[in-house]
């Protein structure tokens, strides 16, 4: 049983209860109020509550003088879905709109317009979504198990990834199925999603944002990282520039798992760049190419590093 059914299942229960202790008529309703007004994180709760509130209100208002002016018909009822729905789409309250019709159709059961019937709609309508907010706001599952997790999993794939590249650029003839790139970015949104949801969950002072950071660098990088692989593909020779920057790509594929950044891959480009420049000129056109792709990926895991240097932290001794 998931816990967004046992948090339905309480608040169905509580709001049907206190419709009836209130003399509620259809205190039924209070438990299918209850059940819309359910979602997932706090902040979602809430403002959900408040758009089907605003959106009842209108649906009574609206209801109320189709029903005084045109009578209880059916013919009505359509008429009323066919104008205010739109409305209520316009104004971005349109996730109200199922509340907005049951409090209508209420209205429509009993032909009754009355004040009396009104406030009866807007007490169930308090108890049911009031009941629902409370317990959405009362208690919801952490995320940071899944959200390490998650970092894990990200983690060993960017690994894997990094790896596989400085093995193509030792031997050219490896062939590697990049399976981990399609997972890799999977995952990613996956955390982001779950990072979001934190955020989503803490009503005051916006949360703690590492997470939702730390997928989005992790974003970033992955756009580099394809780039890099995009020039890896060019590299059909294998040269003494590759396997020194092959020595990096592993050095990166372990520190990518470390949660501080201190330059170390950094300086180790720098150094490489500098060796570069005291080699010799290519010797034919093939040489050229490869060693021009692999300038690039020299510049584009600078890119890659960039990132990681503005989001994580900085410590001596760690990659």
């Amino acid at each position: 049983m998931g816990f967004r059914v046992l948090k339905t299942a309480i608040a169905v229960g509580i709001a049907m209860y206190l419709a009836h202790l209130f003399g509620i008529k259809t205190p039924a309703a209070a438990g299918l109020l209850a059940i819309l007004g359910i979602e997932v994180t706090k902040k979602k709760g809430i403002e959900s509550s408040l758009h089907r509130i605003a959106s009842s209100m209108l649906a009574l208002l609206m209801g109320c003088l189709l029903f005084r002016f045109l009578g209880f018909h059916i013919w009505v009822v359509v008429l009323f879905i066919l104008f205010v729905f739109p409305v209520l789409h316009r104004m971005r309250i349109s996730e109200g709109a199922v509340t907005g019709a049951v409090v209508l159709l209420h209205l429509y059961a009993y032909e009754d317009d009355s004040w009396a019937a009104i406030w009866n709609e807007i007490i169930l309508l308090l108890i049911g979504l009031g009941v629902a907010t409370l317990i959405n706001i009362a208690y919801m599952p952490k995320a940071d198990k899944a959200m390490a997790d998650q970092k894990r999993r990200v983690e060993d794939l960017f690994s894997i990834i990094f790896m596989n590249m400085a093995k193509h650029l030792r031997d050219n003839s490896i062939v590697w199925d990049g399976k981990e790139l399609l997972e890799v970015s999977e995952q990613i949104d996956l955390g982001a999603a779950l990072a979001k949801r934190s955020l989503d969950n803490t009503l005051l002072f916006g949360g703690e944002p590492y997470w939702r950071v730390y997928f989005y660098m992790r974003g970033e990088q992955l756009e580099s990282v394809n780039r890099m692989l995009v020039l890896v593909a060019q590299v059909y020779q294998a040269l003494p520039q590759g396997e020194l920057l092959a020595k990096i790509l592993e050095d990166i594929s372990q520190s990518v798992k470390e949660d501080y950044y201190t330059g170390e891959a950094e300086k180790e480009l720098q150094e490489l760049d500098a060796r570069y420049k005291q080699m010799s000129l290519p010797e034919s056109r093939e040489e050229f190419e490869v060693r021009s792709a692999i300038l690039q990926l020299n510049r584009e895991l600078k890119i890659y590093l960039s990132i990681a240097k503005k989001q994580k932290k900085h410590r001596v001794g760690a990659g």
